[in-house]
């Protein structure tokens, strides 16, 4: 039996799966959890991975191995292949007000002609010119830049801060993929390559893409010398050369392409040199394979904030930026829409009819669908898709008559999903195709959510068991490394639901829509 890995480190931890490439099967696996914060050290989640792969029962048998993470974290490095400072995390906002100046500069159709996606906070692109400006001691540092999947990638290698890792600051073997790439705002899916001008403006540094293979020569004595310009010698390590050279960015590779472990590393002894490393994902790209999700599938995952995406044949691009065109792990597309307000919305209004989840989902399919004309605006955290950060959440058509507890929840539950329903609008409208709808996240298992999802978006409805969908993605990438062809592992199904249109509910919603509270 041939073993590969894939692991998820997420924002919240990290999760180890050992699974068996022929049938997708779990032989073992590990969690441990990562700190709280939008602004982490990243040699927590190292540890966090070997805590991970100790309690999966290690990796000494495992043939290949990819790692699927968390968007857009920042993680800048200095030319001892050292983290500068705490990475700044895809929910750290701080870098709003950099995002509107680079929007301002270049232009919100410019950037999404270029890139796919219009900067946000959230994008690395924004957190650089944070950087930049905020903390330009830090930024005249900065040798490499990297995603967190990138630089768990690079430390399962072999590479790492002198002293700390067998191989050292060998900065050009970091490699990413292109669906973690896309999260920048400064890598083009539809090219695969990165925008360099982008990236100098962000960091007002330049930037040059990795190259695998190039050996610093040693540093010159001299300290008036000047670095070499000879395009095929690599440079020194020295600040000054450093700063000639450009920022190294990480190599992209294709969904098959890999690169070795080429040394143990002491965290992870277990792991055998020459062991197969994938390209690694960005989390709802390696989602996305982990459900063997094809073109015309989208996923809509509800958690604590909701995402709606996509499998696309070709790029997109939406000068609103209600769209992010994000690029897949499968070398197709990944259009995706983020809402703010997901299961937290069932949790608010479960409070408020003092009822746990279960009975919150027997009062709302004991109402009838459009609950009675009453309407939830459900923006209780403002909301991001449509841009409303100051909205509040409004109950609309209450009357004596349709105030009633199973109308309140049947409302909760059509105005959670009417809202991702726009966001997969936004989508369609674009050309991506829409044929059936993969439902996740913690709120899927809800009967009252399936039920009424089929009504909001009037597709049919695939629940699949509960699972580590993105740890599995990675592990699907790793399989497809060692045998050259994307695998297609069964899927446990917990529920069907065929497409039950019911326009009306929708109606009654977009009816509301101007009223933000």
């Amino acid at each position: 039996m041939t073993l590969v890995a894939g692991v998820d480190s997420s924002t919240q931890s990290c999760k180890v799966l050992i699974v068996d490439a022929a049938t997708g099967r779990i032989v073992r696996e590990g969690r441990a959890a990562h700190p709280d914060g939008t602004s982490v050290p990243p040699e927590a989640w190292w540890r966090a991975l070997a805590e991970a792969v100790d309690a999966a029962g290690g990796l000494a048998d495992v043939d290949a191995i990819a790692i699927g993470g968390q968007q857009h974290g920042m993680v800048a490095l200095d030319a001892e292949g050292r983290v500068i400072r705490d990475a700044l995390l895809w929910n750290d906002t701080r870098s709003a007000a950099a995002a509107a100046e680079l929007i301002a500069e270049v232009g919100a159709e410019e950037y999404a002609r270029r890139t796919g996606v219009v900067p946000v906070a959230s994008f690395t692109a924004t957190k650089l010119r944070w950087m930049r400006d905020a903390e330009p001691e830090n930024a005249a540092r900065v040798a490499a830049v990297a995603l967190p999947h990138d630089w768990l990638t690079w430390r399962l290698r072999g590479y790492g801060p002198e002293g700390e890792s067998p191989l050292g600051p060998v900065l050009d073997e970091l490699v990413t993929d292109r669906s973690d790439a896309s999260g920048t705002a400064y890598f083009s899916g539809a090219s695969g390559e990165y925008d360099l001008e982008l990236f100098e403006r962000a960091l007002g540094r330049p930037g040059r893409v990795a190259q695998p293979g190039r050996a610093a020569p040693a540093a010159s004595t001299d300290p008036g010398a000047a670095p070499s310009t000879d395009p095929g010698t690599a440079p020194s390590t020295d600040a000054d050369s450093v700063r000639f050279s450009g920022v190294a960015l990480p190599r992209v590779l294709g969904p098959a392409e890999s690169v070795a472990v080429d040394a143990s590393t002491p965290a992870l002894r277990t792991l055998r040199p020459g062991t197969r490393v994938g390209a690694g994902a960005g989390d709802n790209a390696a989602a996305a394979l982990g459900l063997d999700a094809r073109e015309g599938d989208v996923v809509v995952s509800i958690g604590t904030s909701g995402t709606v995406f996509a499998v696309s044949p070709e790029p997109v691009a939406d000068p609103s930026g209600a769209v992010a065109g994000f690029a897949d792990a499968s070398g197709a597309f990944l259009p995706l829409v983020a809402t703010l307000n997901a299961a937290r919305v069932l949790d608010a209004v479960a409070r408020l009819l003092g009822v746990d989840h279960d009975e919150l989902a027997e009062l709302a399919l004991a109402a009838e669908p459009g609950a009675g004309g009453v309407v939830l605006q459900p923006y209780f955290e403002g909301e991001r898709t449509p841009n409303l950060p100051d909205a509040t959440a409004s109950f609309f058509g209450l009357t004596l008559a349709s105030t009633t507890r199973e109308n309140l929840a049947r409302a909760a539950v059509e105005g959670m999903l009417c809202g991702l329903a726009d966001g997969l609008d936004a989508v369609t409208r674009l050309g991506v195709p829409a044929a059936s709808i993969h439902l996740v996240g913690g709120a899927a298992r809800s009967r009252a959510v399936g039920a009424v999802a089929a009504q909001v978006f009037g597709l049919p409805v695939v629940i699949p068991e509960p699972g580590e969908y993105v740890a599995r993605g990675a592990a699907v990438q790793a399989a497809w490394v060692l045998t050259g062809e994307r695998p297609s592992w069964p899927l446990d199904t917990w529920a069907e639901l065929a497409a039950e249109p019911r326009p009306e509910v929708r109606a009654q919603y977009a009816a509301r829509a101007a009223h933000t509270g």
